[in-house]
């Protein structure tokens, strides 16, 4: 499959950009790292998982984005809390996230029943 076609794909691209965008001018390096590479984390392993090719491979890497999800979710928290972010920003990486997040799950979900 074509990973570009997917749309959770082109979702993740697009939180990917935003959090590069929101942090550009953070000083927080070693959070500013963090943040940026859990975000390019999963439209990279969407990629990498449909490019083996096989319903298995293409789930483990679904699942590890999915992680990825979960670990920018808990960032943007952070962030907020640390005043990294605007109440504006938060709530658009937030729900943004946890889109990317749900449709993943779904994704999955539907995966794991084509295999079994």
């Amino acid at each position: 499959m074509n990973y570009k076609n997917l749309e959770v794909w082109r979702k993740s691209m697009k939180v990917a950009l935003l959090i590069h965008t929101s942090f550009k001018g953070c000083k927080d390096y070693g959070f500013k790292d963090q943040i940026t590479r859990s975000a390019t984390s999963i439209p990279s392993n969407i990629a990498e998982g449909e490019e083996r090719e096989t319903v298995k491979e293409s789930v483990r890497f679904l699942y590890i984005a999915k992680g990825s999800a979960g670990e920018l979710y808990t960032q943007i928290l952070l962030a907020k809390e640390f005043g990294y972010l605007s109440g504006e920003q938060y709530e658009l990486l937030q729900q943004s996230t946890l889109q990317v997040s749900r449709m993943l799950a779904g994704l999955i979900k539907s995966r794991v029943y084509t295999v079994k």
